[in-house]
């Protein structure tokens, strides 16, 4: 949800505003040089709405009209066809969007919700108020991007400009074009559709060199920021699982979820997917370390069926199951961190006797695997030069408790952020 500081300060800036504005329309002594001060700027304030028009960009405009006119009129007749595609794309979507809404009203299966076609953007619902400064600049870029595209059509089509402005209303920014609106009627609909078209042409182009800016990321800051090399912490959540003295930190660099190698941010999400999905996986042990005093003690049923052999005091130890020969599974409670380091993970018995067969090892081991309750999953993270991280939970705790990215500074002087905002403000660009 939105935050109640975010929304008191946005109430509170608007109250100030319209407060001062009345105050100074108000008063005899200020209101006319009041007025005449926002007449020369351009400016009209009302309720959660400021407006800035301004003729200062015209002479950009008519200078952008008259460049190359054959690969101008080629270009907007192209933005004209888009459109018309566009327009009926969006139809056929926008029916679509509608079945699925109504189907999801109709019944009780919560995943056709997920399958929407169209989601509406809602901040601090869908949208995190941690990229809310990328949304409304880029929302903001959008719509002088359309717009410039509107007034340089209609130049071309001889439609006057009497300006281009920029408005706020309450947090949402835009941009507008003032257009001569005889001019507009005069033009034949051919023309006139060139003009309309041309603000989600530009928008399509905007969205298309924003999408070729994230593929091409990693060649334009080679030299400053490298790649493949593991998956780059920027950001913990406190509280969370993975922060504490021997959990992540900024500037750590992961490299692997348990046997799983993490090269980026995408094999990070795509490592937790699959530990998520496979059974849990164990770890080759001697057999000579399994032994009564590492607390192998009694096991005992949890609620939910799964065994457990530990205190529930205890945060430095795990129960493990594990089976010796033909006998049924057996049961140890071992200090956790002391067993992982070092060792091999398996699937079954036999894995860790070929490990022993390769490595020539006369030491027999056998595989123990964490006794969890149902769909938690202990799991390893290697971040060197530290520690493996231990992590006991569900595994889409741990990928939402950290923000990553895929590229890692070649410099101490480079901030960590710096791709970060780049690829944030790109994906807005094109939402």
């Amino acid at each position: 949800m939105i935050p109640v500081p975010l929304l008191v300060c946005v109430l509170a800036g608007w109250c100030a505003v319209y407060l001062t504005d009345t105050l100074l329309r108000s008063s005899t002594t200020h209101r006319v040089s009041y007025e005449s001060w926002l007449s020369s700027r351009g400016l009209v304030v009302s309720p959660f709405h400021v407006r800035w028009q301004t003729t200062v960009f015209n002479r950009l405009f008519a200078y952008c009209a008259r460049i190359h006119p054959p690969a101008l009129h080629l270009w907007f007749s192209s933005g004209l066809m888009f459109g018309v595609g566009a327009m009926l794309g969006s139809v056929v979507l926008l029916i679509r969007t509608l079945q699925q809404t109504y189907a999801q009203m109709t019944s009780d299966n919560p995943r056709i919700g997920a399958q929407q076609a169209l989601q509406v953007v809602v901040p601090g619902v869908n949208l995190p108020t941690s990229q809310l400064v990328y949304f409304f600049t880029a929302l903001l870029l959008s719509g002088v991007v359309h717009e410039l595209g509107h007034a340089v059509a209609a130049l071309r089509e001889q439609v006057r400009v009497n300006g281009f402005g920029i408005f706020l209303f309450v947090l949402y920014p835009g941009a507008f074009v003032d257009l001569f609106t005889t001019h507009l009627n005069l033009i034949s609909p051919a023309q006139q559709l060139r003009i309309f078209c041309a603000g989600v042409w530009h928008n399509f182009v905007l969205c298309l060199a924003a999408l070729a800016f994230i593929f091409l990321m990693p060649v334009f800051l080679f030299p400053l920021y490298s790649t493949g090399g593991g998956a780059l912490v920027t950001e913990v959540v406190q509280g969370s699982a993975a922060d504490g003295p021997r959990g992540l930190s900024v500037g750590d660099i992961v490299t692997a979820l348990e046997d799983c190698p993490v090269r980026g941010v995408e094999d990070w999400t795509g490592c937790l997917s699959r530990l998520s999905r496979l059974p849990q996986m164990g770890y080759c042990v001697p057999v000579a370390s399994l032994q009564p005093s590492w607390a192998h003690g009694r096991a005992f049923k949890r609620l939910d069926g799964t065994t457990d052999c530990c205190s529930n005091s205890s945060l430095t130890d795990l129960c493990f199951s594990y089976s010796r020969a033909a006998s049924s599974r057996e049961y140890a409670c071992i200090p956790v961190r002391k067993m992982v380091t070092g060792t091999r993970v398996c699937r079954s018995d036999r894995d860790c006797a070929a490990r022993s067969s390769a490595a020539r090892s006369s030491a027999a081991s056998v595989c123990v695997t964490p006794s969890l309750e149902n769909q938690t999953r202990f799991i390893r993270v290697t971040h060197p030069p530290n520690t493996h991280m231990l992590f006991v939970g569900y595994p889409p705790h741990l990928q939402h408790a950290v923000t990553l990215t895929n590229f890692i500074p070649r410099f101490s002087f480079l901030h960590l952020h710096v791709p970060v905002f780049l690829e944030t403000f790109c994906k807005n660009s094109f939402n």
